[in-house]
């Protein structure tokens, strides 16, 4: 299999086939972030050829006498059958219509148990397509993207250089219910600094209770000395909130959500991780924050943060 750099996937894309087409981001402007340094380039696109090859390799271990036989001593009778795939990169969804049609061609030729395709995707990435190509594409199995909107806070988008504003996000999002392609968000706790997190956290609420996402799912801010943002906070034109006011910062958005959804912190980013589903379990979830809020130090969770190696 053809694997490029650190691979970047959801939590909830654990059992899903990943399958490089992108290495990169074709944004890489974003203050905050580092997660593609480690490339030697900025972005670019696996050849079709690299693609049907690691398909081919997938079509052959699912068909292997040793796959076989590791199944049938796991009391199964053959290898699990991969329904889903999730495209590898920072946005993979930034390829043309006709390129992405062609990848799901060769995933559907290789392994016709797959069902649906997922990616990252960027907002301005849906912007690309039309309203037919959209459909198009979720005809042929594309559901079920993740989307890092980080905010629905346009001053703090404006100076992370995220590349669009929180109507942005309501326009292209409601093309793809629209489409009946599915989605998830990733909204970035700390990303309007210290002072305005519920602020932030006010003005997403009002953009998700617009629109349909599957689950909304938190990450802390995580400032690494190699990140643009690093470089503000030096000069002084830039303050991170502090560990509480994040978790502050969370209760406030689930306490301003009104739709049905799933609400989640899953990544190593948070110190402590729960989820649950809206509208039922959200006394719940907001009685385990407040419980965080009330016993928890400030100085152990600064130390969470400070010894995080990665995300």
């Amino acid at each position: 299999m053809h694997y490029t750099g650190t691979i970047w996937r959801p939590p909830y894309e654990a059992s899903s086939l990943l399958l490089e087409v992108t290495a990169g981001c074709t944004h890489h402007k974003c203050k905050f972030c580092t997660l593609y340094h480690d490339l030697p380039f900025q972005f670019r696109m696996l050849p079709l050829k690299d693609i049907e090859s690691d398909l081919q390799e997938v079509q052959l271990w699912c068909t292997d006498p040793v796959a076989m036989l590791a199944a049938q001593l796991q009391g199964m009778p053959g290898p699990e059958r991969i329904r889903r795939t999730f495209l590898v990169g920072a946005n993979p969804f930034v390829l043309t219509y006709e390129r992405l049609m062609t990848i799901a061609g060769q995933i559907h030729q290789y392994i016709p148990s797959v069902q649906t395709i997922g990616c990252f995707a960027r907002i301005t990435d849906i912007t690309r397509k039309s309203d037919e190509e959209l459909a198009a594409l979720h005809k042929t199995g594309y559901d079920g993207l993740t989307i890092g909107i980080e905010t629905a806070d346009d001053e703090a988008l404006r100076f992370m250089n995220k590349g669009y504003a929180s109507a942005d996000i309501v326009t292209q999002c409601r093309r793809l219910d629209q489409a009946g392609i599915q989605y998830r968000f990733f909204y970035l706790v700390g990303i309007s600094g210290a002072g305005r997190g519920e602020t932030g956290a006010k003005a997403t609420a009002v953009v998700c209770n617009q629109l349909h996402p599957r689950l909304i799912g938190v990450n802390m801010l995580t400032i690494y000395p190699d990140s643009e943002l690093f470089q503000e906070i030096q000069r002084g034109k830039w303050k991170e909130e502090q560990e509480l006011e994040k978790y502050k910062e969370i209760r406030t958005l689930l306490e301003h959500l009104e739709i049905p959804t799933q609400f989640a912190a899953l990544g190593a980013s948070n110190a402590f991780q729960f989820q649950g589903t809206l509208p039922n379990d959200k006394e719940a979830l907001m009685a385990a924050l407040d419980h965080i809020i009330e016993t928890v130090r400030e100085d152990d969770l600064q130390a969470y943060r400070k010894h995080l190696p990665h995300l």
